[in-house]
């Protein structure tokens, strides 16, 4: 394997009161099709975590409230990994063909994390009925809409 090179097709803007992605307006014809769909997956670069240190980190020490003391990077959301890249599905409330901007309702990305690619979420490849979790998250909401009024912030010790 060698190196390879990713081009950021866009940015994440998060102003804590609108959330949307902003494509080069190269990419404009990428968004034919797209309306219809609720959500999409939005991989993105998690660019403040881009260092050696970060890169580096294989474990994490309990990471989440009622985890184990330790967990490996792969069963963790850490943005510190050997490639800091990240995924997350985002609900999209508008499509601005013309500024290439995806109008988003929420996303966990911070502002101007560069956007890698999109993809449509389809529940016959993206959703799993019967997803099993470890015991300690087990009492984490069940779907994307349930999430917005669970607390969160009891959770993570990051």
């Amino acid at each position: 394997m060698g190196n390879m090179t990713l081009t950021p097709i866009g940015k994440v803007v998060n102003d804590q009161y609108e959330f949307y992605i902003a494509l080069d307006k190269s990419y404009r014809p990428a968004l034919e099709g797209l309306e219809g769909f609720g959500h999409i997956q939005v991989i993105w670069w998690f660019d403040g975590s881009d260092d050696e240190s970060s890169r580096a980190k294989l474990t994490e020490q309990k990471p989440y409230t009622h985890g184990p003391a330790v967990l490996g990077t792969f069963a963790t959301r850490s943005p510190e990994r050997p490639n800091p890249i990240a995924l997350s599905c985002a609900q999209v409330t508008y499509i601005d063909k013309e500024n290439a901007v995806i109008g988003l309702a929420y996303i966990d990305a911070d502002h101007n994390s560069p956007v890698l690619d999109i993809k449509p979420y389809i529940p016959s490849l993206d959703r799993v009925e019967y997803p099993i979790v470890p015991h300690w998250c087990e009492h984490w909401p069940n779907s994307y809409e349930e999430s917005g009024d669970f607390d969160w912030e009891s959770e993570f010790n990051f």
